[in-house]
């Protein structure tokens, strides 16, 4: 065998071994990483100071600012019905029973979808709406954030990750809806549920006594 043809082997057989390593890390990292927060939008959400503005549209084709909601206490919800960890909450009524309880205490509660196109979560107007309606759910809007700008102003990281903001737009509590981060409906019985805890605090004129959790749940679908 001549120089050349060995120097041809070894270039194929290196050429093979980089192609073994690399290609099965990118078809993982396909498949478990999701499009992150910059640290300058993660930055951008923090507790205690004004929560990050944003203009979106609802599924009825109604705008909504945050400039709009001051003098307000605001709950945004992030959700994608295909989330083993969002069918719990609203498989056993409990995400319902929340959102009718304070939106009867003046509460505005927003739902927010920030799946992109072709992901898990990503639907029409008219089929989010029927999903809500199918599942007795009643928030005071459901609102589109296809390309994930909202969604990554705000760090939000899973669904369901639950935010409250008081009447001046300052966020005062953000993370998980509660306590227990299994896809068990029975768990929810005996789970302390942050957001009724924050929510109750804050429209009693208190401080929010745990203002931050970690979040838990499934990704959002991001591009």
């Amino acid at each position: 065998m001549n120089g050349s043809s060995k120097v041809a082997q070894k270039l194929t057989a290196l050429f093979l071994l980089t192609a073994a390593i690399y290609i099965p890390n990118e078809l993982m990292a396909d498949r478990f990483v999701t499009a992150a927060p910059t640290e300058s939008t993660a930055a951008s959400a923090l507790i205690g100071k004004t929560a990050p503005t944003f203009t979106l549209t609802d599924t009825t084709g109604k705008k909504w600012s945050s400039s709009d909601l001051k003098g307000k206490v605001v709950v945004l919800e992030w959700f994608n019905f295909g989330c083993p960890f969002v069918k719990k909450h609203y498989g056993s009524g409990n995400m319902q029973k929340l959102q009718k309880e304070y939106i009867g205490k003046g509460v505005t509660w927003l739902a927010i979808t920030s799946s992109a196109k072709g992901k898990q979560g990503n639907a029409t107007p008219a089929e989010h709406d029927k999903a809500f309606k199918d599942k007795n759910s009643a928030p005071s809007a459901v609102l589109i954030d296809e390309d994930g700008s909202v969604g990554k102003a705000y760090s939000a990281k899973t669904t369901p990750d639950m935010y409250v903001i008081n009447k001046k737009g300052v966020l005062v509590y953000a993370g998980a809806i509660d306590d227990k981060n299994g896809v068990d409906e029975s768990e929810i019985a005996t789970a302390k549920n942050y957001v009724k805890a924050a929510l109750d605090e804050l429209l009693a004129g208190k401080t929010v006594t745990i203002a931050e959790t970690k979040p838990y749940g499934c990704s959002v679908k991001y591009q």
